[in-house]
């Protein structure tokens, strides 16, 4: 149809898709109201912030409303910074505005692409830092009234990248800011990578966040170039008899004691070690620097990219007898899709 809007731009793994209309909205008002639109025209719609983290695997029937909310308001209590962030708002952006003034704490989350809106679905996190260590509250907009709700963090059900908005809420809500809390008693996180290597009395927050932003850039392509959706699976995380069986045959395996005796693996590594960085299946391939990200090579189909997972997914099974799940949420004709049925 030619009111197909092409969808190309709003996804980072630049996946050549279409939508009968794709929109934005500016306020919470424009918001609800193209949501009605669709709902009364009986058409599916689709609230979506920069893509980021979407995998696009056919044209969607509905309508895309681009979440492009913007504002921020910093309040200064005595211990503490208390931020009020709009959705549209992007991550990097609030993180390099806190650091220009002098707002440490979320350095380690330094170019996580995507909107603010995003980051409480996935609960984000990278380099021992989570939101739901920072975050006070989430403002969401119940679409089908026009209502807000504001969640508190016990309410928003953070997990392991996971959080209630991926479940209870995931569809007729839709996230309009997040409250933010930086205490003023800075402490660095230098438990993983390079940062591991910093000396905790004389590191700064801007030092870390350097670092942070040279890692990222070295091991994850920017989409502008190829397309991708940064990390593609989570690192699994498996009971202690599994991984106690795993390291002896694997001494070497990065792994990070959780709560309750689980351990947390390295799902790049896994793939690492399974020889398939670089490995490539039609126009999708393992990158070749950071095995936990598949990229685009020469305009990939969502197909193309969830037939390469699958079989990542089944050769990381097959010699480690661990299977991975997908961090990147799927979205096919008529809305999301359960990404590990997906590939299985």
């Amino acid at each position: 149809m030619n009111n197909h809007r092409v969808l190309k731009p709003f996804n980072s793994f630049s996946i050549d898709v279409r939508a009968r209309r794709v929109i934005t909205a500016h306020t919470k008002t424009k918001l609800f109201k193209l949501w009605r639109q669709a709902a009364d025209n009986a058409t599916p719609a689709l609230v979506l912030g920069s893509g980021s983290n979407v995998l696009f695997l056919e044209n969607y029937v509905g309508t895309v409303l681009l979440n492009r909310i913007e504002g921020l308001t910093i309040e200064e209590h005595p211990d503490a910074w208390h931020l009020h962030v709009s959705a549209g708002e992007m991550w990097h952006d609030l993180v390099r505005t806190c650091l220009e003034q002098d707002m440490p704490g979320l350095e380690n989350l330094a170019l996580i692409p995507g909107c603010v809106g995003a980051a409480p679905i996935q609960n984000i996190g990278a380099y021992g830092v989570e939101l739901r260590q920072f975050c006070n509250y989430v403002d969401v907009l119940q679409l089908v009234n026009g209502t807000l709700l504001r969640l508190n963090a016990t309410e928003c059900q953070f997990g392991y990248r996971d959080s209630v908005f991926k479940h209870v809420l995931r569809e007729r809500y839709a996230i309009v800011a997040v409250g933010l809390r930086l205490a003023k008693a800075w402490q660095p996180v230098l438990t993983y990578g390079d940062l591991a290597r910093l000396n905790p009395q004389r590191v700064t927050p801007r030092l870390i966040y350097d670092m942070v932003c040279t890692m990222r850039r070295t091991k994850i392509p920017d989409p502008i170039f190829q397309g991708n959706a940064g990390s593609f699976f989570k690192n699994p995380v498996v009971d202690a008899l599994k991984a106690t069986q795993l390291l002896s045959r694997y001494p070497d395996a990065p792994h990070y004691p959780q709560s309750e005796g689980r351990v947390k693996l390295a799902a790049g590594w896994l793939i690492d070690r399974c020889g398939l960085k670089g490995y490539r299946l039609g126009n999708a391939a393992v990158h070749d620097k950071q095995a936990l990200v598949l990229v685009n090579v020469n305009n990939a189909t969502g197909e193309d990219i969830s037939a390469l997972a699958r079989y990542v997914r089944q050769q990381v099974a097959k010699r480690f007898g661990v299977w991975l799940e997908p961090e990147v949420r799927f979205i096919g004709a008529f809305g999301e899709v359960n990404a590990v049925k997906a590939i299985t």
